[in-house]
């Protein structure tokens, strides 16, 4: 059983129950004061705490992946990683690997559709990512054969990994169910991290003399993608959306370039790139970058983006909720924004879980396959 199977998750907590009925039944028989009695207490209380901590530890893992597998756990994955030099003219995707989805009937790709695992070569940034891709079931039906489809770009915060998106905030199975529910429509799903620059925390900046982070995001990724996939070629075919770090990128880029992100939705985003030792000098004392890193600044000063955003926070628990009233308010037409508030929640996935569903119905509204 894999560290993050639900089976283990099962067994550590019926242990942790195990524990706390046999120390409640077997104290009173060890109640006296004899060396085995003393010895028998503390085996039950220690056994006890370490079975509550090793559930506490599992369910975290479970909504956080900090660890993959007990490889990964008890430091055994030390694979190094491989360079894959890349001709001129190669494929922008790459396909690596492919699973099925863990839905019934998911061994077949029309029925649970497909997540390929890929690898994206920017021609302009010169910059090369993993990535998820999800693809609907109505991709692989002959009914759908000529058809586009709309795509979102998804993001998680930094430093985040892709794989959190499909297992610990699952959007390849919220946009099946919602799909399922006639909410939606069907939807390509392309997910990334924002460090493309491991370990540097680049904030989507196009950083003079490092990374093209937003040239990555505005021009390969969507060129790569339309490439290898069947996929509108409209401004209102791709959307995008985040949380955190991947939130105020995807606002980022749908404000900076309308005529490729038709809509993005910022999930707890923030609304000035972050500066501190993660990220080091994006700007280079450049104050004409500082302000393009802005959102607010950007949409006071600049032209209205013809596009449409969604941002969310919660009254209690969110550190975001006054900058983001004031974001809504900067907001002037053509720019259309839209907005969840929760009463309470905290910068973490049950948070994003409880908003994901709503801003995937809202985003598939907003974006066609043409």
């Amino acid at each position: 059983m894999g560290l993050t199977s639900h089976k283990v998750l099962a067994l550590a907590a019926a242990l942790a129950v195990a524990s706390f009925v046999a120390t409640i039944w077997l104290w009173p028989r060890l109640a006296r004061r004899s060396g085995p009695a003393i010895t028998g207490r503390i085996g039950l209380l220690l056994a006890t705490q370490v079975a509550v901590f090793v559930t506490v530890g599992l369910m975290a893992n479970n909504s956080f992946l900090f660890y993959a597998s007990w490889a990964d756990l008890f430091g055994r994955e030390q694979a190094p990683g491989v360079v894959v030099d890349h001709a001129a003219g190669g494929k922008d995707v790459r396909v690596v690997a492919e699973r099925r989805m863990d839905v019934p009937g998911g061994a077949r790709p029309e029925v649970g559709g497909r997540i390929q695992q890929i690898v994206i070569r920017g021609q302009k940034s010169e910059i090369a990512s993993s990535a998820y891709v999800y693809l609907p079931p109505e991709y692989f039906r002959p009914a759908y054969a000529r058809r586009t489809f709309p795509a979102a770009v998804v993001l998680t915060g930094y430093p985040g990994t892709a794989e959190n998106l499909v297992k610990g905030l699952r959007y390849p199975k919220t946009v099946y169910d919602q799909v399922r529910a006639g909410r939606m429509r069907p939807m390509v799903l392309v997910m990334l991290r924002p460090t493309v620059a491991p370990p540097r925390d680049t904030e989507c900046v196009d950083v003079p003399g490092g990374p093209q982070t937003e040239t990555f995001f505005a021009d390969d990724v969507p060129t790569a993608l339309r490439s290898s996939y069947r996929l509108g070629t409209g401004p209102r075919s791709l959307g995008f959306i985040g949380d955190s770090t991947g939130g105020y990128c995807a606002l980022k880029l749908a404000i900076h370039h309308p005529d490729v992100y038709g809509a993005a939705v910022g999930l707890s985003a923030y609304y000035r790139a972050a500066e501190d030792p993660t990220t080091g000098g994006l700007f280079h004392g450049s104050v004409r970058g500082r302000h393009h890193a802005d959102l607010l600044w950007s949409l006071a000063h600049g032209p209205a983006p013809r596009t449409s955003l969604l941002v969310t926070t919660s009254r209690h628990g969110e550190k975001n909720y006054r900058s983001t009233q004031q974001f809504l308010d900067t907001v002037r037409a053509p720019t259309r924004a839209s907005s969840i508030t929760l009463k309470s929640g905290g910068h973490n996935f049950n948070t994003w879980r409880r908003e994901i569903p709503a801003s995937l119905v809202w985003l598939s509204n907003r974006l066609t396959g043409r």
